[in-house]
């Protein structure tokens, strides 16, 4: 299994943008020295996110990184365009020879689309078209192609080329049926967002796109699945939960307010930190054993953690180290994974 972190790099008031930019660019850098194997990094047009191009961010931190994957997590690609995203990583694949991918999503937020001027009520025939044409852009230079929300192409060719033959592509779901069957049928990889619940409910969506998938003919090995989920690492439990429920609660009640949750109450809270709800807050063993409970239901390929709020940099730094050195090796151990060989093997 692949493990790593993925960011949507909330705004610190208490720090300059470029403050924040160096702590995340050191974030970054201990992931890859720590062993784990993704970054993602979220697209985001609202006062409280710094990053509006994730590509710019991971074209920078492939010059800080040796092995980690860089991801989007997610790229709008209804509100942004198929030519300019392959090309951007495209780049940054060639800077980090050979590790960009990209996670392709509609988006958790709107702002985009009255920004760059789509209408939301093509919220979805926008990414499906779009994601047809970034799919061809890969396979082929030269393109020719026709849609109704973005002008044709007619075999121009598109530059530069990445490293790897395929640029990855990954499909972002965050509980939609349709969005599990078009991924399933597209045989692209699908990272599933759980944020709320017990993990089982979401079992039947990577049934779906599993199923899907076969339908189309597509190997089971060709169909990958990821999981994000929040969370937070500290030496020990109490700490980790002490630690992360400010940060976590501030974000969760401010989206809140907008579309009318209920406040995230500390009794709630510590309640999704058990091992049958979706919060990964905890200790390094409390982390692994969560994370090969979850495995047991979905036989998943990846897992991404997601630091959320605003949290002391020293603290995300340990909470990456921790996840890198005890429950990374743990969960290698335990699964198998090859990872874990080339892991041993660098340090001989």
């Amino acid at each position: 299994m692949e493990l790593g972190i993925y960011s949507f790099v909330e705004r610190a008031p208490h720090l300059s943008g470029a403050e924040r930019m160096r702590n995340l660019m050191e974030e970054i850098a201990l992931a890859d020295q720590v062993g784990l194997d993704v970054f993602g990094i979220g697209e985001h047009h609202r006062p409280d996110y710094m990053v509006s191009t994730p590509a710019v961010v991971l074209a920078a931190a492939s010059q800080r990184t040796k092995r980690i994957r860089l991801t989007s997590a997610v790229t709008v690609l209804s509100s942004d365009d198929p030519v300019r995203v392959f090309q951007e990583f495209a780049t940054v694949d060639l800077l980090s020879a050979g590790r960009a991918e990209i996670m392709a999503g509609r988006g958790s937020f709107i702002e985009s689309y009255p920004l760059f001027g789509y209408d939301l009520s093509d919220y979805d025939a926008l990414f499906a078209e779009k994601l047809d044409l970034l799919l061809k852009l890969r396979e082929s230079e030269h393109v020719t192609w026709s849609g109704r929300l973005r002008p044709s192409l007619s075999g121009q060719g598109v530059y530069p080329r990445p490293v790897q033959d395929r640029l990855p592509v990954w499909i972002a779901v965050g509980g939609t049926p349709q969005s599990a069957v078009r991924a399933g049928t597209l045989g692209l990889p699908m990272a599933l967002a759980i944020i709320g619940g017990m993990p089982e409910r979401f079992a039947p969506f990577v049934d779906l796109y599993r199923q899907s998938g076969r339908r189309a003919g597509h190997p089971d090995a060709q169909l990958r699945v990821g999981i994000n989920s929040h969370g937070y690492i500290a030496d020990t439990s109490q700490q980790a939960a002490d630690e992360f429920f400010e940060p976590l609660s501030a974000v969760m009640n401010r989206i809140g307010a907008e579309r009318g949750w209920p406040p995230l109450s500390r009794r709630d809270y510590d309640q999704s930190r058990h091992l049958r709800h979706h919060l990964f807050v905890g200790s390094p063993q409390e982390i692994a054993d969560k994370i090969l409970f979850q495995h047991e239901i979905f036989r998943h390929d990846r897992f991404l953690l997601q630091h959320t709020g605003v949290i002391p940099h020293e603290q995300v730094l340990r909470s990456i180290e921790l996840f890198g050195t005890r429950v990374a090796p743990e969960v290698r151990r335990a699964l198998g994974s090859p990872a874990a060989a080339v892991t041993a093997a660098d340090k001989s």
